[in-house]
């Protein structure tokens, strides 16, 4: 005790009676954080959570959401009680707190803590109002940060297929009366309104449960701002309508807003449901953000899953872009990857490992990471942690990530994504490193590197957050494309690399196949041509975009690809992925080994004359890929 005599001054450690204070600084110890160490986790058990202190150091507090990603709502400073806020709302405010530097707490047996808060009413008070304040604040806080640290740059507002769907949106001021809320509702035969003050930015909805709240409570003349729900869900440009109607069918949720940034253009209501066929996408989806095991998770899976690839077939006969398709592929493995990390991450804490003790964030890499995605994939994956070199448990973590990066690759496998034959998964130490080993190598592959690791380094260039901490990724990805962008020695060993795999197509047309049935590697001799290309060009000019089309439109945004070439090239890639797709259905639907491999034998006349406009395509961005290789040669 005598360690935690100078506290008996302490505010607000001095409204404690000499027996008070004896009880709760008794089991009390003092605990060591470095800087990234969670002090606890949002996915920890309530019992695990004990009340900490602060004595030194700065921490925050971070809100882990359901879109990957995190927002810090406040900083914990020396003299702040962190972990009261949890307990005392029965876990419903779930959060992390996370070391920003070393910091040092006083941690408090909780029980003996919320004793000494039940029986004296002065101290009770002060912690009471602290919370209080923050209460009032949080929500706010969140609109604010989730609305204004959207890193990613400006772009079409929404897919052309989600545009059939939106409607225009109806806002009403915070400072409305309920009873106009209601009579607006009723003459626009609407379910719910978007409350703002610039009929812009979203403060928050209203709908007919809150409205009827008011009225039980008599209170509608009061304003709308008292009642509307403020944590809303939303869709972006970049999310794809089947997702967003996915949890709408699923969710008693009035109408979901889609914002381009912080904007509010549009809505979608349950009513956007009638014009549907396909609800297979979103029966299937439910299921995988409820299963509970890899067990219930495996039949989901693409390559297992009839209903799925029915679902694809459709698609297909309704002439959606493959691209498309293959995109809305990539983000229904999104999903299963992350409830298999979900999975993994509450198997870690069942078997006693705890909840992750740094941030992390897992990695999709190659065409999972640009989102063009067929049947036929492995896995390649990483991952990034926090730093925690300097954090007395190092070894703990090591050993800790080492496991849970394992089981991960482990389940994804069982669920029908092969183990990566190059060994390009988060298990592997090469490709499981915290941020500052990350840059490390960046510097020393892009100084160094050889022809044996380009092909590695093309694949780790199209990453993408999955799950976890997405800064961590946005922050790699920043310092990977300004170090590529200046490293002429690495455009010109990626362009070599590209070129040792020619487009098999004659001057005169002729398609060339190899051995005696006559198959192309649709992906290796063709679809990966363009994304090569485009990926170097890409590289050149500093653009961020992961995946190809997006890349293409933003070279044409610099005015680095003529529009009609960016046109050509997409309709390229289009017809290549289709082809693609369907030989993989084929190949599911006779049991054969899924491989990227066509048959050119059974091509229809019309389907030949499409593969060889789609090869010549990707035959010139190849010559002139050729053409600046050998030029920088020369040079």
């Amino acid at each position: 005790m005598t360690e935690f005599e100078l506290f008996r001054q302490q505010y607000p450690f001095d409204l404690l009676s000499e027996e008070e204070f004896q009880d709760v600084f008794g089991k009390a110890s003092v605990k060591d954080y470095s800087t990234n160490e969670f002090i606890f986790h949002e996915d920890q058990e309530d019992d695990s959570i004990d009340i900490h202190f602060m004595i030194s150091g700065l921490a925050k507090n971070i809100m882990h959401r359901s879109n990957g990603r995190q927002l810090s709502v406040r900083f914990y400073y020396p003299g702040d009680l962190i972990g009261v806020m949890i307990l005392l709302t029965s876990g419903e405010m779930r959060f992390s707190v996370q070391a920003l530097e070393p910091i040092q707490t006083i941690c408090f047996e909780r029980e003996s803590f919320l004793k000494i808060m039940s029986n004296n009413t002065q101290f009770s008070k002060v912690v009471m109002d602290g919370i209080s304040h923050l209460m009032k604040s949080l929500y706010d806080e969140v609109k604010y940060k989730s609305s204004t640290t959207d890193e990613e740059d400006d772009r079409e507002l929404y897919k052309k297929r989600a545009d059939a769907y939106m409607e225009p949106p109806t806002f009403i001021h915070p400072q409305a009366s309920i009873e106009k809320a209601a009579r607006m509702l009723q003459q626009q035969k609407i379910e719910a309104l978007i409350v703002s003050e610039d009929t812009r930015s979203m403060l928050g909805m209203i709908g007919y449960s809150e409205i009827l709240k008011a009225y039980f409570e008599n209170d509608h003349n009061n304003p709308v701002r008292a009642y509307m729900s403020e944590e809303a869900y939303e869709i972006s440009e970049q999310e794809f309508i089947y997702d967003a109607l996915s949890y709408l069918k699923h969710h008693p949720t009035e109408i979901i807003p889609v914002l381009h940034k912080d904007k509010v253009v549009g809505i979608l209501r349950q009513s956007s449901f009638f014009t549907i066929k396909n609800s297979v996408y979103f029966d299937l989806t439910y299921k995988i953000s409820n299963a509970a095991s890899v067990e219930a998770v495996k039949p989901l899976s693409p390559i297992y899953n009839e209903r799925f690839q029915q679902f694809v077939r459709s698609l297909i006969k309704d002439k959606m872009l493959a691209y498309d398709i293959a995109e809305l592929m990539t983000n229904y493995n999104d999903r299963i990857h992350k409830q298999i990390v979900q999975i993994a991450e509450d198997e870690m804490i069942r078997e006693g490992y705890g909840a992750p003790p740094v941030n992390y964030c897992f990695l999709v890499l190659g065409s999972e990471g640009r989102k063009e995605q067929a049947f036929s994939t492995d896995q390649d994956n990483a991952m990034i942690m926090a730093d925690y070199d300097k954090s007395k448990h190092k070894k703990k973590i090591d050993a800790y990530f080492s496991i849970f990066s394992k089981k991960i690759n482990d389940m994804l496998n069982e669920c029908g994504y092969p183990y990566c034959t190059g060994g390009i998964m988060a298990k592997e130490e090469k490709w499981r490193k915290q941020t500052s080993e990350w840059h490390a190598d960046i510097d020393q592959w892009i100084s160094k590197m050889d022809a044996e690791e380009i092909r590695d380094f093309t694949i780790f260039m199209d990453f993408r957050p999955i799950s976890g901490d997405y800064s961590l990724a946005y922050d790699l990805k920043k310092y990977v494309t300004k170090k590529v962008q200046k490293s002429l020695n690495l455009h010109q060993l990626l362009m070599k690399d590209t070129l040792r795999f020619r487009v098999p197509v004659q001057p005169f047309g002729r398609i060339s196949g190899i051995g005696k049935k006559r198959t192309l590697n649709i992906k290796k001799s063709a679809i990966m041509q363009i994304v090569n290309a485009i990926r170097i060009y890409s590289m050149k000019y500093g653009i961020e975009e992961i995946n190809t089309v997006n890349r293409l439109e933003a070279l044409a945004e610099h005015e680095r690809f003529h529009p009609r070439d960016v046109e050509n090239a997409k309709t390229a890639l289009h017809r290549l992925m289709l082809f693609r797709l369907q030989s993989n259905l084929d190949q599911l639907e006779e049991g054969d080994t899924l491989s990227n491999d066509l048959k050119l034998t059974p091509l229809k006349k019309e389907e030949r004359r499409s593969l060889r406009e789609a090869l010549i395509i990707a035959k010139r961005l190849q010559q002139v890929l050729e053409l600046s290789y050998n030029r920088n040669r020369v040079v």
